[in-house]
């Protein structure tokens, strides 16, 4: 390009003051922190409920979904070319990418226990049997409806969360598959989420700056004259501690004191420790997978148990709303994709990758793009071929 023209289709970022921005882009209302993003009910944020949610909706994020088409016997034949895959795989709208988008479904459905995903912009109407998804939306539900729902979704036009009423067939409801550990007022998680709170208060009380101690006195308290002698000597004690530089206080030898504020001796402690293991059998999770010390094993028994429930619902929400009778009888399907190498160490996977090319499952480019390597411009990385075993047409080239 010429270097005139160059100049003059140049952009830069700070070239306009904000006052011209705002009149030439129309901003609207603004805010601090993203309004899309969901919200945790308080006493989810600040207890251990909160790094749970993000450990299974980060490893929920991680797998992939698609709009593919199936061929005749069902096998996975294609990606579709659909809008609908294009949410899938690159934006589902204009403040996500689709692994936030994934987050974004888990958290709600762990917090609120259902989550609408909705598209927001489609092309044809949802009645029609062809319309295209263009954009999608997660919400929360508000109010059930016979055939409907209220759901609270942001509104990327105005910058607001906003209620809407839709038909159920065409929002995605995915319910919770651990509702009864996570969101009954009696299950699990509630009563852990109750036993922190109570250890909270009992921290707040004992850090209070409180002494919360007894004097005894030398003397009964009955008369009034006593009571006043003794409040006189209370005072003396909280005026020798607060005007100390150390917190230092002198008594009688004949006076007694004994402190309050030790830890409470109860067994607040064990429930919480009991809840939690409790939970995180009924959840599938482990110390391991939290801390991330976690084997082969552990992690798979994980993702059976945890993930892959989870992502179910998700996909079959998905396809029963969007896809319905027609989509599932032309062969399409809403499909998940987990990265079976994930949890593989690279001695481990060079054997894989010897086995599978040996009996002829993957080719060579094939698996060099597990690895994130470049396919070899060679013909034969393309074919299904053992490398170890003499081929055909090698032994007739030789005989020739």
């Amino acid at each position: 390009m010429p270097i005139l023209s160059r100049v003059r289709s140049a952009w830069n970022a700070f070239r306009s003051t904000g006052e011209q921005q705002e009149e030439v882009y129309n901003l609207g209302l603004g805010s601090s922190s993203a309004p899309d993003r969901p919200r945790q009910r308080y006493y989810n944020d600040r207890s251990i409920i909160t790094s749970i949610y993000t450990r299974i909706s980060i490893d929920v994020a991680q797998v992939l979904i698609r709009h593919i088409q199936l061929d005749e016997q069902d096998r996975y034949l294609k990606n579709m070319e659909s809008m609908l895959n294009k949410c899938f795989l690159f934006e589902p709208n204009l403040d996500q990418g689709p692994s936030q988008f994934r987050q974004d479904i888990v958290l709600t459905l762990f917090d609120k226990g259902v989550a609408a995903i909705v598209p927001v912009d489609t092309i044809g109407t949802p009645e029609a049997a062809d319309f295209e998804i263009v954009t999608l939306r997660v919400g929360c539900v508000k109010e059930w409806f016979p055939k409907h729902v209220r759901v609270e979704l942001y509104n990327e036009a105005t910058g607001k969360r906003e209620e809407v009423i839709l038909e159920k067939k065409f929002v995605a409801l995915v319910q919770n598959p651990f509702y009864a550990v996570m969101n009954e007022p009696l299950s699990t998680l509630s009563r852990l989420t109750r036993k922190l709170s109570l250890l909270d208060s009992v921290d707040e009380a004992t850090g209070s700056g409180k002494l919360d101690i007894i004097i005894q006195l030398p003397y009964v308290i009955k008369s009034e004259a006593r009571r006043q002698q003794a409040e006189q000597r209370r005072q003396d004690i909280e005026f020798q501690l607060k005007g100390s530089q150390y917190g230092i206080a002198y008594t009688d030898g004949t006076e007694k004191i004994t402190q309050l504020n030790r830890p409470a001796e109860n067994n607040l402690l064990k429930q919480i420790e009991y809840l939690t293991n409790l939970l995180f059998g009924q959840l599938g999770i482990t110390e391991d997978v939290m801390n991330g010390t976690a084997d082969e094993k552990t992690m798979l028994n994980y993702h059976n148990r945890t993930v892959k429930p989870i992502l179910d619902v998700i996909i079959e929400a998905m396809q029963r709303s969007w896809l319905g009778i027609v989509g599932t009888a032309n062969k399409e399907r809403i499909r998940y994709f987990r990265d079976p190498f994930m949890f593989v160490t690279v001695g481990e996977l060079a054997e894989i990758a010897d086995k599978f090319s040996r009996n002829e499952i993957f080719s060579a480019n094939e698996i060099r793009g597990f690895l994130g390597v470049p396919p070899s411009t060679d013909p034969k990385a393309d074919q299904l071929v053992n490398s170890n075993m003499p081929q055909p047409e090698a032994d007739v080239k030789k005989a020739s």
